[in-house]
């Protein structure tokens, strides 16, 4: 279960960046590592066998936590509760008045979007709104089967 649902928000982060245009801010980017993290321990976990199941879905358990502690962070970003990183707040570059001023800005690295900005939300919730709801039911999820090792349950 944990598998299908890291490979299911993975799935649904990828479509919406590349099958919709909404480029992935740095906090962004970083939520979706627990779900590579959880992913890659449940396929570890349906190879090592039931013995090792309450570990690793413990783990599972507090990468989904500091998931939604991070989500909770970004969504409390976008809604100007609290700044967020230096490295990723608004503000752009403007427009290039000259060759020598657009030349240098082709130059930068590649800048992502803001951490502020919420590039789409769904009854007033952003992405990183439904992230936190996400991480904490596939915590809660997760703990419970821990506590229920017997069954093979990720």
């Amino acid at each position: 279960m944990i598998l299908l649902c890291s490979a299911a928000a993975l799935t649904a982060a990828l479509i919406s960046e590349y099958g919709f245009g909404l480029q992935p801010c740095q906090l962004c980017l970083y939520q979706r590592v627990p779900y590579y993290l959880a992913a890659a321990v449940a396929i570890i976990a349906l190879r090592a066998g039931a013995k090792w199941d309450r570990a690793l879905l413990g783990l599972c358990a507090l990468l989904f936590i500091g998931n939604s502690g991070l989500a909770l962070f970004h969504a409390g970003v976008e809604q100007h509760w609290w700044a967020g990183p230096a490295s990723c707040s608004s503000g752009g570059a403007g427009a290039a008045q000259t060759i020598e001023e657009l030349m240098a800005q082709l130059n930068k690295p590649v800048k992502l979007p803001s951490c502020d900005q919420i590039a789409w939300s769904l009854f007033g919730i952003s992405m990183a709104g439904y992230n936190v709801l996400v991480s904490l039911g596939l915590a809660l999820y997760a703990g419970v089967a821990a506590t229920r090792s017997k069954e093979r349950t990720i």
